[in-house]
């Protein structure tokens, strides 16, 4: 009882700086939102210029046929895997570092899952930053450090205030760029036969599907993986899949493909000029708030996995807005003063450790369903296990396994490699009864602060 009083008796305090967005507890079924708000959210992280050079990158190198196929492969495959673990988190309610307490992880281990997945995110804002201050530089003017500074100040100031203002600048950004590229994108083909395009062969060295489709798919995978981060705010599975497959629709078939057509009319992988050219300064302002929309996720997704991280090691409950200040002040130094591009190699490392994590996910809640029982009899309250198991070791040593098989296994794709085999080893050694949990944590910090029942959370700015 007092420690229930002394945590009311803090929230106002802990408030005080943006929205915690339900970061240790389920999203209430009452504070999700609507099919066309999550809709726009999924849509905005199909439109950037980045997909647009992949396509044709992409074309340079394949005929528009085999294009499609690699395209048709790539989004298969992240569909599959956003949707079974994109599932779990709607069910829930839960972002991926929680969800992984009981699935699969248990509470130390879904430290280590928080710490790889902000570690990755966190660094990938900061790489996103430099190439966001480069471009602008390169195309207005002024110092890139300036632009980062600017860019990464406001991307954390849309963050701290969580997923409803998110979702309100998507309503925003998306119509907009999309228009904006429809437009540019047809003034350029209009005086070009689709049927040449189309016809014609690759202008550059030929790429093989597999590489192709890794690309594709590999490039976002983390972000299939962390999908969670986004479906707890969904109501209905139906709608998971809708929209996260329109996502795919227009991410792959329409700004890929017509990426695709672009490399095939300027024999390059450099196309980004066209849409900028041909926009004026307020294309430039649509494409880098474009850019920012997708780059805020990073942040997001970071900042859940910091606060998991310090209350499961620390025992300290992180207010999200805060945590959010801090990697974002930090992201955005490290990117204005140009160190983050060095750590690429070191962050497509930690890619790789990231889609065994979901190949765990989906074989423990679907398949094996070993450690989900307390999930399952807590959901209709809406609150949390009051105990989770503390390791699971055979888990870990599937993740090393499906890691190592991800990284040095040179055939077929890395991503899906490494998810495959996470998935095969944790369905076979969990139906065997190989995996077992070891020791019991409850749900108090350390510090003795429970942890609130979702139904009795104040409703935070990013929730209505």
């Amino acid at each position: 009882m007092a420690s229930a009083h002394r945590a009311a008796a803090t929230a106002p305090e802990a408030k005080s700086i943006g929205s915690d967005d339900y970061s240790l507890s389920r999203v209430p079924r009452d504070k999700r939102f609507g099919f066309w708000s999550m809709l726009l959210q999924w849509l905005a992280q199909s439109g950037s210029i980045s997909q647009f050079t992949l396509g044709a990158t992409i074309g340079v190198g394949m005929t528009f046929g085999d294009a499609f196929l690699a395209f048709t492969l790539g989004a298969v495959i992240l569909e599959i895997v956003i949707f079974a673990i994109g599932m779990a988190g709607m069910r829930e309610g839960l972002a991926t570092p929680m969800l992984t307490r009981w699935v699969g992880f248990g509470r130390n281990g879904s430290a280590l899952v928080s710490f790889v997945i902000a570690v990755s995110l966190v660094g990938w804002f900061g790489v996103q930053n430099t190439i966001f201050g480069n471009s602008v530089s390169a195309l207005v003017g002024g110092p890139s450090w300036m632009w980062c500074v600017f860019a990464g100040v406001a991307i954390t100031a849309l963050v701290i205030f969580g997923f409803r203002y998110m979702a309100l600048f998507a309503k925003i950004v998306t119509p907009l760029f999309f228009g904006m590229v429809a437009w540019s994108v047809v003034s350029t083909l209009k005086n070009h036969s689709l049927g040449d395009l189309i016809s014609s062969p690759p202008p550059g060295e030929t790429i093989p599907l597999a590489v192709a489709a890794t690309a594709i798919a590999g490039g976002y995978m983390t972000g299939a993986i962390v999908s969670p981060e986004m479906t707890r705010y969904n109501r209905k599975g139906s709608h998971v899949f809708v929209q996260s497959a329109s996502s795919m629709i227009l991410s792959e078939y329409i700004v890929g493909m017509t990426g695709v057509l672009l490399g095939h009319l300027v024999k390059s992988s450099d196309v980004s000029h066209i849409v900028l050219s041909t926009s004026g300064a307020f294309g430039v302002l649509v494409v880098l708030m474009s850019t920012a929309k997708i780059n805020d996720w990073n942040l997001y997704g970071s900042s859940l996995g910091v606060v998991n991280f310090f209350q499961v090691v620390f025992g300290r409950r992180l207010h999200r807005g805060v945590v959010t200040v801090a990697l974002g002040v930090a992201g955005t130094l490290l990117s204005a003063v140009g160190i983050m591009t060095h750590f690429t190699e070191f962050l497509s490392l930690l890619g790789v450790m990231i889609p065994p994590i979901g190949g765990i996910i989906v074989a423990e809640y679907w398949i094996v369903k070993r450690m989900r029982k307390p999930l399952d009899e807590t959901r209709e309250s809406q609150t949390l296990p009051a105990t989770s198991p503390t390791w699971v070791p055979m888990s870990l040593a599937i993740w090393l396994a499906a890691f190592c098989v991800g990284k040095f296994y040179d055939g077929g794709i890395p991503a899906l490699n490494s998810l495959i085999t996470a998935f095969v080893l944790y369905c076979a050694l969990g139906l065997a009864g190989w995996i077992k949990p070891y020791g019991t944590s409850t749900l108090d910090d350390e510090d003795g602060t429970p942890a609130p029942a979702a139904h009795a959370t104040t409703t935070p700015a990013g929730a209505a």
